[in-house]
C-alpha cells in the first residue's frame, strides 16, 4: 500500500528520557477493512506521562504505539476526530477520547464497537488491558461536556485512578487507618485522591510535598495538613496510616516507613514524579509497598456493581472533582512540536507549576 508523509510524532529514548525527538510519520493513502484514521486534536501532558515511561516495560505502555528500536512513544490522554474510516459502524467526523501518541494522527484497527466506544484490536496491543485500548464516543458519553474538554484531558484519567485507589482503600475498611499520607501531594493524581478521601472524612489527609510547592498544597481544600519532605519526622508516628506514594522517591518511602514503622497498615505506589532518585530499601517496617494496578480494581467493581453501576458512581464523583478544579487549575495551551518538547522537559525535570495544566497539539 502506498504511503505519504502526512504528520509527525514525539518520541523519547527509552534508555534516557531526556533525549527526545520529533520524527515524520508516514500514513497510508488508503485504509484496509475496519481501519480507522484518527486526527489527534489535542492532548494533556502531565507528570503522569512520565510515570508511563517509568513503567513502560512491565505494564506495557511502550506497546501501545510501536516505534523504532530503542525509542518509545509515551501515551497521552487526548481527543481526536475520525477523518477516514473503513469500519461500517465508525463514521467519519466522530469525536473520541482515549490514549494517543503525541502525534498528528493515529491509525487503528477498530473492533468491539458499541454505542459508547470502540477498541483498537491491533495485534501489538492485544495483550494490554482493555481500558488502555478503548476510545470513548463523546456523543454518548454522559461525562463529556465540550466546555470542559481541557479539564477532561488533564484530570479524567488521573481522577479515575484515584477514584479506584480510594475505592480500594474504603473497600478494605481503610485498613484500620486513622490518617492518610499522600506523597507528591501537588501532583494532579494526588490531588484527586485527596479530594476523594476528604469527602469520606474518615481521617486526616496529609500531603507530603517539596518546599517549592508547599504553599500551593496548603491552599487546597482537600488536605488537612501539608508537610515538606524534610519534615516527615515531625508527623505523629503513633497512629495507623495508609501511605500512597506518587513520588517514586526511595528516600521518601524509606523515611516514611521507618518513621511510622508497623503503623503503616497499607502502602501503595501510584506514580513516579521524582525521576532519577534512588530506589527504596527492601525489608522496610510496616506493610510492604505494592504497585497499584487500576485495571484490576475496575474488573472487581464491574463484577460487583455492573458496568452501569460503576459508570454512575465514577461519573457522579468526577463531576464534583472537575468542578472543584475551577479554584486551583490554570489551563495552558500550546501547539507544535517545539512546544511539546519544551513542556515535556519542564515536566520531566520537575519544573512545571502544580497549578498549571498543559494542553498541547502537534498541529500548528
Amino acid at each position: 500500500m502506498a504511503t505519504t508523509e502526512s504528520g509527525s510524532v514525539f518520541e523519547v529514548n527509552k534508555a534516557d528520557w531526556s533525549q527526545s525527538r520529533i520524527v515524520p510519520e508516514a500514513l497510508p493513502d488508503g485504509l484496509a477493512a475496519d481501519q480507522v484514521l484518527l486526527k489527534v486534536d489535542r492532548f494533556a501532558l502531565t507528570s503522569n506521562n512520565i510515570t508511563y515511561a517509568a513503567i513502560g516495560e512491565p505494564i506495557g505502555y511502550w506497546k501501545f504505539f510501536p516505534a523504532e528500536e530503542g525509542w518509545g512513544r509515551i501515551p497521552a490522554m487526548g481527543f481526536a476526530d475520525v477523518v477516514k474510516s473503513k469500519h461500517p459502524d465508525v463514521p467519519e467526523g466522530e469525536r473520541v477520547f482515549g490514549f494517543f501518541p503525541m502525534a498528528h494522527h493515529l491509525l487503528i484497527n477498530a473492533g468491539n464497537v458499541n454505542n459508547y466506544q470502540f477498541v483498537d484490536v491491533s495485534e501489538h496491543r492485544a495483550d494490554t488491558a482493555p481500558v488502555y485500548r478503548q476510545y470513548t464516543r463523546t456523543s454518548t458519553d454522559a461525562k463529556y461536556e465540550k466546555a470542559y474538554e481541557d479539564q477532561h484531558l488533564l484530570l479524567w484519567g488521573l481522577f479515575m485512578t484515584s477514584f479506584l485507589v480510594d475505592d480500594m482503600i474504603a473497600d478494605s475498611d481503610f485498613f484500620g487507618a486513622e490518617a492518610f499520607v499522600i506523597a507528591s501531594a501537588s501532583s494532579k493524581t494526588a490531588i484527586a485522591l485527596a479530594h476523594q478521601l476528604h469527602e469520606r472524612g474518615r481521617g486526616d489527609v496529609i500531603g507530603l510535598t517539596s518546599d517549592r510547592n508547599l504553599s500551593f498544597v496548603e491552599g487546597l481544600d482537600f488536605y488537612d495538613r501539608a508537610v515538606g519532605y524534610d519534615d516527615i519526622e515531625s508527623l505523629a508516628g503513633d497512629m495507623p496510616v495508609v501511605f500512597v506514594d506518587h513520588s517514586g522517591s526511595g528516600d521518601v518511602v524509606n523515611r516514611l516507613h521507618r518513621h511510622y514503622g508497623d503503623n503503616v497498615r497499607y502502602s501503595c505506589i501510584v506514580g513516579m514524579t521524582h525521576i532519577g532518585t534512588a530506589p527504596r530499601d527492601s525489608g522496610l517496617p510496616g506493610a510492604e509497598p505494592v504497585f497499584f494496578f487500576a485495571p484490576a480494581q475496575i474488573q472487581k467493581r464491574t463484577a460487583d456493581w455492573g458496568p452501569e453501576g460503576l459508570e454512575q458512581r465514577i461519573g457522579d464523583a468526577w463531576q464534583r472533582f472537575r468542578d472543584s478544579s475551577d479554584a486551583w487549575l490554570n489551563v495552558k495551551r500550546d501547539v507544535g512540536g517545539e512546544a511539546v518538547e519544551r513542556v515535556y522537559r519542564e515536566v520531566l525535570e520537575g519544573r512545571a507549576r502544580p497549578d498549571e495544566g498543559h494542553i498541547l497539539s502537534m498541529w500548528d
